[in-house]
């Protein structure tokens, strides 16, 4: 069993590695060792709780290792409705029909972490897929699905909400939250040993799979 990781932390402390990692900018991936994107099923746990062996979606299994100051973060369902103009999100998205970007899945981000990772850039989740964080500018719902208008720094994106798109949001998270059976996505870097260092850990709450 893997105990409460010990001391305090500011929410925007917890999560600040999984935000950057969701999405690195390319300047970022030039100059450190490339992660790994491990979205699994924990199998087990090591009773030191150090190192978890996990089952990837692909179906192969790994072994993942952490560090006392490992995040872990909690992915918590959400709405469309919760999706409203002056939130800050990060949207995963594809090239839909003609063309426009239709969101594979939108996170919220709590207000303390509103800029972290802003910016639209390639993303892992799908083939053309992009990751792109900013504010909702607006919001215009149609029978196809809402279209949200995500602002920042430089630029912004209008993307299709289909009603089927997974909406989370992202809460602090602990080591008792890393069960055996939890869904999770972690990303780090494959030692000499085969088993990988992770940077951080989202895990879905009460079953939810993390769709990032």
């Amino acid at each position: 069993m893997i105990s409460k990781k010990s001391g305090a932390l500011t929410l925007a402390g917890l999560l600040m590695g999984a935000v950057f990692a969701l999405a690195p900018a390319p300047s970022a991936l030039a100059q450190q060792p490339a992660l790994v994107a491990l979205r699994a099923t924990i199998q087990s746990i090591a009773s030191n709780g150090a190192t978890l062996v996990i089952r990837r979606r692909s179906g192969e299994d790994a072994t993942i290792r952490l560090t006392p100051d490992t995040p872990v973060t909690l992915v918590v369902r959400a709405t469309l409705a919760d999706v409203k103009p002056g939130l800050f999100v990060g949207v995963a998205a594809a090239p839909g029909h003609g063309g426009a970007l239709s969101a594979l899945e939108v996170h919220i981000f709590p207000e303390a972490m509103r800029g972290t990772g802003e910016g639209s850039r390639p993303f892992d989740l799908a083939p053309g897929s992009s990751m792109t964080n900013g504010a909702i500018e607006a919001r215009v719902d149609a029978a196809a699905g809402s279209k949200l208008t995500v602002t920042y720094k430089g630029g912004m994106q209008s993307i299709v909400v289909p009603d089927t798109t997974p909406i989370v949001s992202i809460a602090p998270g602990a080591r008792t939250d890393l069960t055996p059976g939890a869904a999770i996505v972690a990303r780090g870097v494959k030692g000499e040993d085969g088993v990988y260092d992770v940077r951080y850990i989202l895990v879905g709450k009460d079953g939810l799979t993390p769709p990032m």
